[in-house]
């Protein structure tokens, strides 16, 4: 299963790897999460737990209906759009998908950034967990903004509330269409 290694770290289940970064040279505003969730993992993509918002959320921002397309056409949207993806946790010990399960967290570093990305601008933060990061993110000269997470595990606000302000976060970043 990708995403697994057969190292064990205290007894607490197996050592989880991050999926690689999705960015370009052009990534104007890249999305960092926590880390992949159980389904996330096991298909290999960003956000597939099929409750999860974000692809919905990131559709209807960018005029086409994500959640309804392959991974690689969500994905090249995304990089057309000149938005990347990443998650703030290289590997972890986490027994099933919930951010306050992860134990024995390795960071990616995110100061390479800057050389994989050197058009970024800014970085939104999916959720809590990832926003512990942003300090970091801020001291490379990068704007970082924390967003409500597009997880089903977060219901404290509804699917409108977090539109808008992504929305919000994307227009700053200068990431969405123009409207003719």
């Amino acid at each position: 299963m990708p995403g697994n290694s057969a190292a064990r770290r205290s007894g607490a289940g197996p050592v989880l790897t991050s999926l690689p970064p999705v960015l370009r040279a052009n990534t104007r505003l890249l999305i960092l999460g926590s880390f992949p969730s159980v389904a996330s993992l096991q298909a290999g993509q960003y956000y597939a737990h099929p409750r999860n918002q974000f692809w919905r959320i990131l559709g209807d921002l960018l005029g086409s209906p994500l959640h309804e397309r392959d991974y690689s056409e969500r994905i090249g949207c995304l990089l057309e759009h000149r938005i990347g993806l990443w998650d703030v946790y290289a590997s972890c010990v986490r027994p099933g998908s919930l951010d306050s399960s992860i134990r024995d967290a390795v960071p990616n570093d995110l100061g390479t950034l800057l050389r994989q990305a050197p058009e970024l601008r800014m970085v939104v933060h999916n959720g809590a967990e990832s926003a512990r990061r942003m300090r970091e993110v801020q001291a490379l000269g990068i704007r970082a903004r924390r967003l409500p997470s597009t997880s089903p595990a977060n219901a404290r606000l509804g699917y409108h509330s977090k539109c808008s302000l992504w929305r919000e976060a994307l227009d700053a970043a200068g990431v969405l269409p123009r409207e003719s």
